[in-house]
């Protein structure tokens, strides 16, 4: 029972922690940010199982992990109002052409990252763009401006 109270320790600690971190560094992985992934998921087996090398706590801990990844994609799904703070909402970054700072700066962006992306949907310049909106999985989708050519 020990094993599984420190999985869910650690499992509501990492969500936490990816809440905290935010949508933009999480899509976009450096080579430091995954080895730092990987120290940390270390770190984690090592909090949950201690000196327990067991098949059964490690059947535990990853039964406890994939329980509540289930309860809390469930909850998501069920509660619309618990939705915004388990998955976060979309994001506009930036409206008819001109970049909305305040929102760049909290999702720490800068407008070189999105003119880059927009590039790589074909959008030359962000002047073109309607809108630009961080998606909840870290992505950026662009609606050009209509009479723009796309």
């Amino acid at each position: 029972m020990d094993i599984v109270i420190r999985a869910a320790v650690a499992f509501l600690f990492i969500l936490l922690l990816t809440r905290v971190v935010g949508r933009r560094e999480l899509n976009t992985l450096e080579p430091f940010d995954l080895i730092l992934l990987v120290v940390i998921g270390d770190l984690v087996q090592q909090a949950v199982t201690q000196s327990d090398y067991s098949v059964t706590g490690a059947v535990l801990a990853v039964s406890t992990f994939a329980v509540l990844t289930v309860f809390v994609s469930f909850l998501g799904y069920k509660v619309t109002w618990l939705r915004p703070v388990l998955e976060g909402d979309p994001i506009i970054v930036v409206h008819d052409g001109k970049p909305i700072e305040r929102n760049l700066r909290r999702e720490r962006l800068t407008i070189e990252e999105v003119a880059a992306n927009a590039r790589l949907q074909q959008i030359g310049s962000l002047e073109d763009v309607q809108w630009a909106v961080l998606e909840t999985n870290g992505q950026i989708s662009f609606i050009p401006k209509p009479g723009t050519g796309e």
